[in-house]
């Protein structure tokens, strides 16, 4: 199967593409967006690849499912398109940035500009319909993410894995902590940040840390 995706990923990634269950999950999503509301935009639905080419990944975000409301999602776990209200959760996470490194709240919540840098913003679920949070979740895309997980943990090193709540933490077998920097946080949204654990994690600076010290340019957070 063709998947129109960044080509250092097709290349790495087509053995999944040709497996019965991502055939079934393209029938799948193709139904869902012809007959009801689904979100990302068709063409967005790999954006994470697309801006953040399989070479350039320095760090690894993961998120859960898109955002479910018209005009929100943008294919980049926690990011939401310019002139979009921040949710809750990425506010706190730029509150975090702020503390952590003094970076000021940004005008906008796209995190395109992390993505170009080298920061894989995945979701594990990379489709959603309207209004319905973790609708496609059974679909078959946490098979491709895991996938996505795995490809990176055996191929390259260095990579920082930022791992936010239980969902994303439960990702955390797939990685070989001696070849990468794995940092574990509660979830950044008002319910688990607020009982602790989120805010003073300072995930950004030990990133940036991390990175300085193998020699690779650290995120502009």
């Amino acid at each position: 199967m063709t998947v129109k995706i960044a080509p250092s990923w097709q290349s790495r990634l087509q053995t999944e593409f040709d497996k019965p269950y991502f055939e079934r999950l393209t029938a799948f999503v193709r139904q869902e967006y012809s007959t009801a509301t689904c979100f990302p935009p068709g063409r967005e639905i790999f954006n994470a690849f697309n801006l953040c080419p399989f070479d350039n990944v320095k760090v690894v975000i993961i998120g859960q499912d898109p955002y479910h409301e018209r005009g929100q999602a943008e294919g980049l776990c926690f990011s939401v398109k310019p002139g979009v209200a921040m949710p809750p959760s990425l506010i706190n996470i730029f509150k975090e940035i702020a503390d952590d490194i003094g970076t000021p709240m940004p005008p906008d919540g796209s995190l395109v500009r992390w993505a170009r840098q080298g920061v894989l913003l995945l979701n594990a679920t990379l489709t959603v319909r309207e209004h319905l949070a973790n609708s496609h979740s059974r679909a078959g895309w946490q098979t491709f993410t895991d996938a996505v997980i795995q490809t990176l943990a055996r191929e390259r090193s260095h990579i920082v894995y930022m791992l936010w709540g239980s969902f994303a933490r439960g990702k955390a077998w797939m990685i070989d902590r001696s070849r990468n920097l794995v940092l574990e946080a509660a979830h950044p949204s008002p319910l688990s940040a607020n009982r602790g654990g989120w805010f003073g994690c300072h995930h950004f600076s030990q990133c940036n840390q991390y990175l300085t010290q193998n020699n690779l340019e650290p995120i502009v957070w």
